[in-house]
């Protein structure tokens, strides 16, 4: 292959015309061509200025334009001055809305934007995983959301239900023996959410546990008392935070999930 300018071409920042172009130089024995990387193209003014250039220089312009309009100028303007051209996403849009029926957005850099949603909901993931049950109290301060509750109130599931819609989640569990940290006091009521559940419902839901642990069901971790005395605590800890309670004695997880998130969003957006 003999030595070629290639102009790649995007109304976004380029990434995935210039991925594909050097795609395709790999599967040829040379490192003689010369990428020239041209992003955000706004107007039809570059790209007459794209095409002289790559006329002037005998060059290959490689574009992913997602407006149809820069799109068709830019084919025609490179025909009638017999340069080049390539589109590299334009042909698999229009089939995918002929498949489809679906109207394109034509928003340049959507792409980026997922990738960007995506990242978002690793990194909440990774906080949930952290700052789970407790372990690190300096979450709480950094967390979009602080879920409190005795043992057994979906805690966990919760905050991992949360973190796929991208919000950071700690939880911190209410134990009578232990003093909650000083950082769930400090931390905006609004943020804060607890779980109640019936007494009788939680005695269930931890004797069940316990047999699966292969345990004697008779502890004290499902005596009907010593949860009752666990919830009393829970209330006069969420009281004094100033939280918004949530009873999860009949709720799944999604449901508990969307009040909260609800909630939040009406107090933070």
């Amino acid at each position: 292959m003999s030595k070629q300018i290639i102009y790649v071409v995007s109304d976004s920042i380029g990434e995935t015309a210039e991925l594909v172009v050097k795609a395709a130089i790999s599967q040829f024995q040379t490192s003689s061509n010369d990428l020239r990387r041209i992003p955000f193209i706004e107007d039809k003014a570059m790209l007459l200025e794209v095409i002289h250039l790559a006329k002037l220089n005998n060059g290959l312009i490689v574009f992913t334009l997602v407006i149809p309009e820069m799109r068709h100028f830019l084919l025609e303007e490179a025909k009638r001055e017999k340069v080049e051209a390539v589109d590299i996403i334009g042909p698999l849009i229009d089939k995918l809305q002929q498949a489809t029926g679906l109207k394109p957005l034509c928003e340049p850099g959507n792409v980026r934007k997922l990738d960007e949603d995506y990242f978002k909901k690793v990194e909440a993931i990774e906080f949930a995983v952290k700052y789970d049950d407790g372990r690190d109290p300096r979450g709480i301060m950094r967390a979009d959301i602080v879920l409190i509750g005795v043992s057994r109130t979906s805690k966990t599931p919760l905050s991992q239900y949360l973190a796929h819609k991208r919000l950071k989640v700690a939880n911190v569990p209410i134990v009578p023996e232990v003093d909650p940290p000083e950082e769930l006091f400090k931390v905006q009521p609004s943020r804060c959410f607890g779980l109640k559940i019936s007494p009788d419902k939680l005695n269930d839901i931890r004797k069940e546990r316990l047999k699966a642990l292969g345990l004697n069901d008779e502890a004290s971790y499902a005596n009907i008392e010593r949860i009752k005395e666990e919830l009393e605590y829970f209330e006069k800890i969420a009281t004094r935070i100033g939280c918004k309670v949530i009873d999860v004695s009949n709720k799944a997880v999604e449901e508990t999930a969307n009040v909260i998130q609800n909630i939040y969003q009406s107090n933070h957006t």
